[in-house]
Formats: structure tokens, sequence, C-alpha cells
């Protein structure tokens, strides 16, 4: 089962952290780190990247998947 990656605030660092666990796949010193290798681990497994704000909302989401609505043109 294909699981989407959050990256979201850890202490003072920041980590990429697999839907469904709570062991971080990554742990980064800043949240341009995390971005990066979150964004990664997503286009490899074909899923849903989520970013967090140091608040824990949502900041921004990336799809890596099957798109069940893609754009049009």
């Amino acid at each position: 089962m294909l699981r989407n990656v959050h990256t979201v605030p850890r202490g003072r660092k920041w980590a990429n952290i697999r839907a469904g666990f709570t062991r971080p796949s990554s742990v980064h010193q800043n949240q341009e780190d995390a971005i990066t290798r979150g964004r990664e681990i997503a286009r490899a497994s074909g899923v849903e990247h989520i970013i967090h704000g140091r608040d824990g909302r949502i900041r921004a989401r990336n799809s890596y998947g099957q798109d069940p609505h893609p754009p049009r043109g």
C-alpha cells in the first residue's frame, strides 16, 4: 500500500513521515532540506507530498501519483 509523505516540524528539526507511521523516513536540520528529500521520496513512490508549517497546518501539497482528476489541456 502506498502512503503519502508528510514534511513536518519535529522539535527544532524537520522530518519526513509516511502517513500512518510515527517513525520518520528522514530527519533534517532545516525545512528546505526536508522538503527536497520528501519530494524525492514521494516521486519515487508515486504518492502525494504534503508540506506542513511550524504551526502544523498544511502549507502545500504536490501529487506525484496517478491523479484521478488530471487537468485538461
